[in-house]
């Protein structure tokens, strides 16, 4: 299991402290340091949708130019993730046969129950 992020994101913390308290072991990948590749982007985005995984609420969105963002797609977006980790939502949560995006106890809990 494969938890994406950057380690001081609070949601992150979340994450980590409920895997952790539930025993389940995972590897971080802190996105900031190491990057996501292009490959990983798009697998995700297939999975969860390029509107799903697009941080469309933090500051490095606010200062995409307006015109860039009205003609977003599914390309632009993998463009702008790469080049920006933090324009990926986070978590990410990946195993074999599971992608979750964000952080809810409840579904965490139904998940990898």
């Amino acid at each position: 299991m494969h938890l994406y992020g950057i380690p001081n994101c609070d949601t992150i913390k979340k994450a980590r402290k409920w895997l952790s308290d539930n025993n389940i072991d995972y590897t971080f990948h802190d996105y900031k340091k190491e990057g996501v590749d292009r490959k990983q982007l798009t697998t995700w985005c297939k999975a969860l949708g390029w509107e799903t995984l697009l941080n469309k609420r933090g500051t490095t969105w606010r200062i995409v130019p307006d015109d860039q963002k009205a003609s977003i797609n599914e390309t632009t977006a993998i463009d702008l993730m790469i080049e920006n980790p933090s324009m990926i939502k986070r978590p990410v949560l990946t195993s074999d046969n599971l992608c979750l995006v964000g952080f809810s106890a409840d579904e965490y809990a139904a998940k990898l129950s």
